[in-house]
């Protein structure tokens, strides 16, 4: 097969390309195997049972142009399309920055590998070996300064979305397009279609977000006005080593042999001038301002039909966004989904694939016959010891749900359906093990499903006090249940966060289970004074057994699993601890003289804090 070097300023007329197939064709290579593109030439082959046009060229109305892979039926049909658009590098090898992910993934789940050579898998998008066999064309994007594609690199940018749409609509006027393009992929893959949905173009057809966040503040960001270290060492570990340019520094494609971060090979000097300082650029911007607003997701102008996948264990990244963009999108037709176990694996099983094929089918082939029982919501219910039993629902949150205060009650730091009478108060020091309030055993099996949300009146000796709060379920012996996250294997049931000068509340968007922090402006307290503070944790679902207890821990800095931390993943840096990379330890955003402190909780018989919890009775 003919490899060619890819020219991006070659701008072919047909002369030129004519005498460009003869030069290129003494070696043997078939004529099909050569196309045109807008600016370039782009090798075409037919392997593992597809035809994959590798590096096809879309240009960007401003006169860029990014790289695309197309795999597709080796036919003259049309196919739906199933687009991804992000920065991980389409030619880049699963196994390359994602090892011990793909170790485990294949470990726990051989339907994986199964039925596929492999030697396309990517990190979090669609096996074209098991997608064009079911009659999709697949089109693979390397996002603006990112893989092959040229331009400067900003993450979740307005122009990423714009560039998105139009990638959109040119996969649904190819010539092996049947007009429909659905979205699918993980994390990044996923958040983006959100984004773009909102530009509806009318291309597109159907999304797919699975485990996607919707928020970039509250999100991806700060959680509850606290920074998150994860977005930094994520743009270290993930995005920088596939930056464009980045070349022969990083990873040949196991599958084409091209280099997976483009052609050339750019200086350092280069490379930090063709990006933006993620970090530096999230320290500056604290609040939800304007650079968050050009990332804002408006939910009501999303009317293409949903399917959001969640996972119980992904918080404080990606479920609220699934859970909020199915309750909020415009969609008539919109299909929520959550699962537990690893973040990257449940996409690419056998249950993962078949949920996907059925709605896909239904909105980008017309064919209705595997969609048509779905039901709005399918949950995997978690129990224990990693047990998941699907159950199908109306709504979200479920109708049905009993919203349950449970107070805090200082005397025994005891969880109780009656709140003490007496004044009270109760200090910790932030950076340690803070206050835990226990439930008596639960009588019976209890089912705690939905958002949640945690009242206190607190007092702070300094200015300023970040709020943690957990909620965990301990066996009878009092061991800790923990669960595998989506990265930590000892993950807490649900956690909550607040920095208490960031209290202010839109009343509008909130719910009484959801508080909404309008994050615009700092209100720091005076030493001594009690504020009210009101805290969300993010949704999540367990199934308590008889005999067994919940409890509500408040700290002042994250959870750590009492038991042996976790070597964590290739990807990231640090090892887990409870919260996998979601650490909130940046120096500058919690100074040690304002946050190393000492925290009140007061209660008395007009102000008893609480946590709201969603119990689920029986169907």
């Amino acid at each position: 097969m003919l490899r060619l070097a890819f020219i991006y300023s070659l701008k072919p007329n047909k002369a030129c390309f004519e005498h460009f197939i003869l030069s290129h064709n003494s070696g043997g290579a078939d004529m099909d195997d050569i196309k045109a593109g807008v600016d370039d030439i782009f090798r075409s082959e037919v392997r593992e049972g597809m035809r994959i046009d590798w590096d096809v060229p879309i240009e960007m109305n401003d006169g860029v142009v990014l790289r695309a892979n197309v795999y597709r039926p080796d036919d003259s049909g049309k196919y739906p399309v199933i687009m991804s658009y992000g920065p991980y590098g389409k030619d880049l090898h699963f196994e390359e920055l994602y090892k011990t992910c793909w170790d485990l993934m294949c470990q726990n789940h051989p339907d994986v590998p199964a039925g596929s050579t492999n030697i396309h898998q990517a990190w979090e998008v669609a096996d074209p070996e098991k997608w064009v066999p079911k009659g999709y064309a697949l089109v693979r994007v390397d996002s603006r300064g990112a893989g092959r594609s040229p331009g400067y690199l900003e993450v979740f940018a307005r122009r990423e979305t714009l560039d998105f749409a139009e990638c959109i609509e040119w996969g649904g006027v190819q010539s092996w397009s049947n007009g429909k393009v659905g979205l699918s992929g993980i994390s990044y893959y996923a958040i983006n279609q959100w984004m773009v949905a909102a530009e509806q173009p009318k291309h597109l057809a159907a999304i797919c977000p699975w485990e996607g966040s919707a928020d970039y503040y509250r999100e991806g960001s700060y959680h509850g006005g606290i920074y998150s270290t994860f977005a930094k060492h994520w743009y270290d570990m993930q995005i920088l080593q596939i930056q464009h340019g980045y070349g022969d520094r990083g990873y040949t494609s196991r599958a084409n042999g091209e280099l997976a971060a483009g052609p050339v090979t750019l200086s350092e000097d280069e490379l930090v001038n063709n990006r933006f300082d993620l970090h530096a650029t999230l320290i500056a911007h604290q609040l939800d301002d304007e650079f968050y607003a050009e990332r804002y997701i408006d939910f009501s102008k999303i009317e293409v039909p949903i399917l959001s996948c969640s996972n119980w264990g992904g918080a404080p990244l990606h479920p609220r966004g699934n859970f909020n963009g199915f309750m909020h999108s415009a969609s008539d037709e919109k299909y929520l989904e959550v699962h537990g176990l690893e973040h990257w694996s449940l996409y690419y099983t056998d249950y993962g694939n078949d949920i996907q094929w059925r709605f896909f089918d239904k909105y980008l082939k017309g064919d209705d016959t595997g969609w048509s029982d779905q039901p709005r919501v399918s949950l995997n219910v978690r129990h224990p010891g990693e047990k998941f039993v699907l159950r199908d629902e109306e709504d979200w949150p479920l109708p049905r749900t009993d919203w349950t205060k449970y107070f805090l009650v200082p005397e025994g730091q005891v969880l109780s359906k009656t709140p003490s009478t007496e004044k009270a108060e109760m200090s910790y020091k932030s950076m340690g093990d803070g206050l835990t309030f226990v439930s008596s055993p639960v009588e019976t099996e209890t089912e705690i499903c939905g958002p949640m949300a945690v009242k206190l009146f607190v007092s702070s000796d300094t200015k300023d006090a970040d709020i943690f709060v957990i909620l965990r379920v301990f066996q009878p012996d009092l061991k800790e249940v923990t669960f595998r996250g989506a990265l930590d294997p000892h993950t807490p049931v649900a956690s909550g966060w607040l920095r208490a000068s960031h209290r202010k509340i839109d009343p509008d968007k909130s719910e009484k289970w959801a508080p909404y922090h309008t994050h615009d402006e700092i209100e720091e307290l005076l030493p001594g004074e009690v504020y009210e503070l009101d805290v969300e944790i993010h949704a999540t679902g367990i199934v308590v057994p008889e005999g067994y207890r919940f409890a509500l821990s408040i700290r002042g800095c994250d959870y750590v699993y009492p038991g042996e931390p976790n070597t964590g993943l290739s990807n990231m840096k640090n090892t887990f601890t409870g919260v996998g990379p979601f650490l909130h330890d940046d120096p500058v955003n919690r100074p040690m003289e304002v946050f190393d402190n000492s925290v009140t909780l007061h209660a008395d018989e007009e102000n008893s804090p609480y946590v709201l919890l969603p119990i689920i009775p029986p169907k």
